[in-house]
Formats: C-alpha cells, sequence, structure tokens
C-alpha cells in the first residue's frame, strides 16, 4: 500500500510543476495586459511598471522565477490590481469561506445522495424508487446558476426568512442557501450513480447467497454490498468535491460571499495575472490532491488496484 501511495505522489508532483508552467504561459499568451484594461499609460510609466514586477524579463527568466518562488516559498507575488495585497493574502481572506459552504455542502449532498441511491435500489420499482429518481432528476436540472436567484426569490423576498447576501461565521443563516444551491445538482449525480452501482451489486451472485442463508437485508447492505457499491461513487467524489469548490464563483456572484470565486471573476475582468494563476494553480492543486485520496482509498476498499 505504501509502495502505492508513493508512486502515485510521484506522479503527482510533476504534474503539478507542469500545471504551474502551463498556467503561466497560456496567461501571458493573451491579449493586453494588467496596466492596459482602461487607457493606455505613456510608454515610460508602462516600461517602470513592467520593470518593477519583473515582466520586462524574458520569458524563461519569468517562469524560473515565477516557479521557484511558489516551489520554495509558497509565494504567489503581488496583485496588479489590489496594490496593498498579495495573492496569498487575497487567498487567505477569500478561500477560507469558499471552504467552510463548499465542505459543509460536499457532506450534505454525499449523506442525502447515497442515502437515496441505497433507498431507491433496495426498493427498486417501488414508489420508493420512484420518489428517489424523482427528486434526483428534478434536482439534476438545477444548477447552482439557476437555483441561487430562485432560492434568495423564495426565501429572501418572498418569505423573508434569510438573509439574501453577506457572510457570518456565527450566523448559520448565511450558510443555508449557499450550501443547497451549491450541494443540489452534485446530490442528484450521487443519488444515480449510487443507485445504479448498488442494483449491479444485489444482483450478484455473493449476495444471492447471502440471502439464501437468510441474512437479514439491512446487515446484506451494510456488511456485503456497501463497500463494493462505493466504489464508483468515492471516484466521482474526488472531482466533485473540488467541482464545488470552483462552481463556487456563481454561489459568490449571487449572495455576495466575499469567497475566492469573486477575488477569481474580478481578477479576470481586471486582467489581474497574478491573482487568476494564483486561484487557478490552487485548484489545480486541490484536483490532484483529492484525486490522489480518491485513489488511495480506491486501492483500500478494492485491494486488486494496487497491482
Amino acid at each position: 500500500m505504501l509502495v502505492f501511495i508513493a508512486r502515485r505522489i510521484l506522479i503527482a508532483i510533476p504534474t503539478i510543476l507542469l500545471l504551474i508552467v502551463l498556467s503561466f504561459a497560456l496567461m501571458h499568451s493573451a491579449p493586453g495586459g494588467p496596466f492596459t484594461a482602461e487607457r493606455d499609460l505613456p510608454p515610460q510609466i508602462l516600461a517602470n511598471l513592467e520593470a518593477k514586477y519583473g515582466l520586462n524579463e524574458p520569458f524563461h527568466t519569468q517562469v524560473i522565477t515565477y516557479v521557484k518562488r511558489i516551489v520554495l516559498d509558497f509565494d504567489f507575488g503581488p496583485s496588479f490590481t489590489y496594490k496593498d495585497l498579495t495573492v496569498n493574502e487575497i487567498i487567505a481572506q477569500g478561500f477560507p469561506i469558499t471552504l467552510t459552504y463548499g465542505t459543509i455542502a460536499f457532506v450534505v449532498a454525499v449523506l442525502i445522495g447515497v442515502s437515496l441511491g441505497i433507498m431507491a435500489a433496495v426498493n427498486h420499482n417501488s414508489w420508493l424508487d420512484y420518489l428517489a429518481v424523482g427528486v434526483s432528476i428534478g434536482a439534476q436540472v438545477l444548477p447552482n446558476f439557476v437555483m441561487a436567484p430562485i432560492l434568495v426569490l423564495v426565501f429572501t423576498l418572498m418569505l423573508g426568512w434569510l438573509p439574501g447576501g453577506g457572510w457570518e461565521y456565527d450566523d448559520p443563516r448565511y450558510i443555508i442557501m449557499p450550501v443547497i444551491a451549491l450541494a443540489t445538482s452534485f446530490m442528484a449525480s450521487i443519488a444515480r450513480i449510487t443507485r445504479s452501482s448498488m442494483l449491479e451489486v444485489l444482483n450478484t451472485n455473493f449476495i444471492r447467497t447471502a440471502r439464501a442463508k437468510g441474512l437479514p437485508i439491512r446487515r446484506i447492505i451494510v456488511s456485503h454490498a456497501m463497500k463494493p457499491t462505493m466504489l464508483p461513487v468515492i471516484s466521482f467524489l474526488g472531482p466533485a468535491f473540488v467541482g464545488m469548490i470552483t462552481g463556487s464563483v456563481v454561489i459568490d456572484l449571487y449572495f455576495s460571499t466575499g469567497g475566492i470565486g469573486l477575488f477569481f471573476v474580478n481578477a479576470a475582468l481586471n486582467r489581474d495575472y497574478s491573482v487568476m494563476m494564483g486561484v487557478t494553480i490552487l485548484m489545480g492543486v486541490l484536483t490532484i490532491f483529492f484525486n490522489l485520496v480518491v485513489d488511495v482509498l480506491y486501492a483500500w476498499i478494492d485491494p486488486k488496484v494496487r497491482y
């Protein structure tokens, strides 16, 4: 198992380095620049700004300097738009908010999705199955950019139960609507995968043998069917978690939470290359990390994967 984990880590390290280099190259190949967004600057002022941020150096020198700064000091550099803030400070300000409601939404989506999928599979072709499938389909057609304004319209403008925007850690009312909007479509996907996987497992020979021995259905599900059922679900959960974090761009815009998504959108509009690259690299590293976690969990559940 340790050899398997070490091999996955050795693959992840060059992947992260390649991600950093490609992000830097693609960002600098875009037309325009961070200092020419609104109006043209005098050539002397533009040259001074580029010299200050090292943009006048050869491309390969900029790439090497940027990679060294990230690898050795974990420093994404200064922001071109927010003069008094570095990219690290911007990420430290917005990412904890995004991570908080993203993690809660992930837990809610997994718990409800897996429960719906198991309930539908165990009660196949019953009214419970039709209800679970109907809920999943209804949730699937409501992505976060559709669900968010509906929630604000109903619970804020019509009922007045929840605040329509803002963020306070001590007040759970600010978390409810972002979590619902973010978790809905992912919950539906998890429910569909769980249902299909559980139906397939319940029709296998070892489950028929367990039933023939007279084991109760609850014990069959928990002790025998759950582990193989979760294999395709776990494969989906790694990208799903990162998708919830990256999907927070819409949530941050609609609910004004102050999360990292809002900074990312503002950086794109203002051509703040350093912030865009910092957030992009952060999301890429999270994707690689959680895929690594999924690989390890998959190998732990199914030892055949290690070979």
